[in-house]
């Protein structure tokens, strides 16, 4: 893998979805830390997060949606009203978010999180 920036840049940009998803990970509070030993983990719809940069600093909500082509994430508290009623979004990059709580419905998704490195 190549140091420059050049390189690196354009490897984020064209990277295929199943890596795109890897890329989306987040990281896990205090509590998740220890209860799983794992310092992150991909985000999902479902999961509860905390926005911990940014214009809404401090807000906790449910995660709507993952924006993976333009590396995004859509989170309930961080939404503001369109003049005609509906909820507009503001995308979050991962980097600015802390998970709280996971959504564990997903088999496939407790093995990876319970699975030994």
């Amino acid at each position: 893998m190549s140091k420059q920036p050049r390189k690196q840049r354009k490897a984020l940009y064209t990277a295929p979805l199943h890596k795109r998803h890897n890329s989306m990970s987040v990281h896990l509070s205090d509590d998740l830390r220890k209860e799983f030993n794992k310092r992150s983990f991909p985000v999902r719809k479902g999961d509860e997060v905390e926005i911990v940069r940014g214009d809404f600093k401090g807000t906790e909500g449910k995660v709507e949606g993952v924006d993976l082509k333009n590396y995004r994430v859509l989170v309930d508290g961080a939404s503001s009203q369109k003049q005609d009623g509906s909820k507009l979004y503001q995308p979050i990059h991962p980097s600015n978010l802390v998970i709280t709580d996971l959504y564990l419905d997903d088999e496939r998704r407790n093995s990876a999180l319970n699975r030994k490195v």
